[in-house]
């Protein structure tokens, strides 16, 4: 099986980290896995390479990409990234790969696939999909790694005083959300231990020159591979929209999210219109509009100072991620795989 992701700075490391969660299902069912791109984080490269998953330089044309797969052994492609054309994925159709896309929304969709997921709350079916390509769309989907699942909570989870606060926008931060959110929350003077995720310097010295209240904390923190085994010793998530979230409901955080960028927005809204975590707000707007950093600041208080809405989210949030969600993608994947063999298509996976 060859995945087409990258990872770096620029387009952040959620493609690269949900792909790696469909691989820890793959090679659990003794499916061998390598990844065609760049994993330009150095913790990212470092779960590929603690999982034994090869990295390889993908071939830039698309039917070049396409006999490259072919050639190590693989029989279907998986296709993340936005930027990706679609061509790549109608190449890799005419070799006769079977190929799937994960797409955010309208993010991707222009993609060329036999399968398709969105793991996004509230996901549809894309409109004009031809009917001979399956869909894949709804929480039921998310992939989690094997990090997230083993530390899935049993029941609900003992608070600590002050309350832990995970702090994390995202595997490098690119829009600088951190300053600005734990700025707020220092604002509405509740006290509080977090443990913020700083990806570079820069961020890092704006965060030491917050102006906390008595008894705030800030512990800053590059990020760490194991994302999950720090949450779950924190009791509440600071967090951009974008699929970390979803690892977050799944081990039982209460969660405020803030929208960072333009393919973050469907899922913003959806959270907050179905209530499963706080919204605070776009970030561009938190960073000079007087009105949005208030009602931002009274949502930080009252999940900083209600355990009653940090309980009911909690639970609400694991009953809604059930984690399965990898097993279903590869067995539709794998099912496709099998037809596409039946049918004298490439013999490997």
């Amino acid at each position: 099986m060859a995945i087409r992701v990258d990872a770096g700075q620029r387009m952040g490391v959620g493609h690269a980290v949900r792909c790696l969660a469909l691989a820890d299902e793959l090679r659990s069912r003794a499916v061998p896995v390598l990844v065609l791109g760049e994993l330009d984080v150095p913790w990212v490269a470092a779960l590929a390479d603690g999982r034994g998953i090869p990295v390889l330089e993908a071939e830039a044309d698309p039917e070049a990409l396409a006999a490259q797969a072919l050639s190590l052994g693989a029989g279907a492609l998986v296709l993340d990234g936005y930027d990706l054309p679609r061509s790549l994925g109608t190449a890799a159709r005419a070799a006769g790969l079977t190929t799937m896309a994960m797409v955010d929304s309208d993010f991707g969709s222009h993609q060329d696939a036999d399968l398709y997921v969105d793991q996004n709350l509230g996901a549809v079916r894309l409109p004009d999909l031809p009917a001979d390509r399956r869909m894949l769309a709804g929480l039921d989907y998310v992939l989690f790694r094997d990090e997230v699942i083993d530390r899935r909570p049993a029941g609900p989870r003992e608070e600590h005083d002050p309350l832990r606060v995970l702090a994390v926008f995202g595997g490098t931060d690119p829009f600088g959300a951190a300053p600005v959110v734990l700025g707020l929350a220092a604002e509405t003077g509740l006290p509080f231990e977090a443990t913020v995720v700083a990806a570079g310097p820069e961020t890092a010295a704006r965060l030491d020159g917050l102006a906390l209240a008595p008894g705030q904390r800030l512990h800053i923190t590059p990020p760490v591979p194991d994302l999950a085994g720090l949450a779950a010793t924190c009791d509440l998530a600071l967090t951009a929209s974008g699929s970390s979230v979803w690892e977050l409901l799944c081990l039982g955080l209460p969660c405020a999210v803030v929208c960072v960028a333009d393919n973050q927005v469907p899922g913003y809204d959806e959270v907050a219109r179905r209530d499963v975590a706080v919204p605070i707000g776009h970030l561009e707007s938190l960073r000079d509009d007087p009105v949005a950093r208030a009602d931002a600041t009274a949502a930080l208080g009252r999940l900083l100072g209600d355990p009653g809405l940090r309980a009911r989210l909690s639970a609400g949030g694991t009953a809604m991620v059930p984690g399965t969600g990898r097993v279903a993608v590869a067995d539709a994947l794998l099912g496709l795989v099998e037809a596409r063999r039946a049918s004298g298509g490439p013999a490997p996976i």
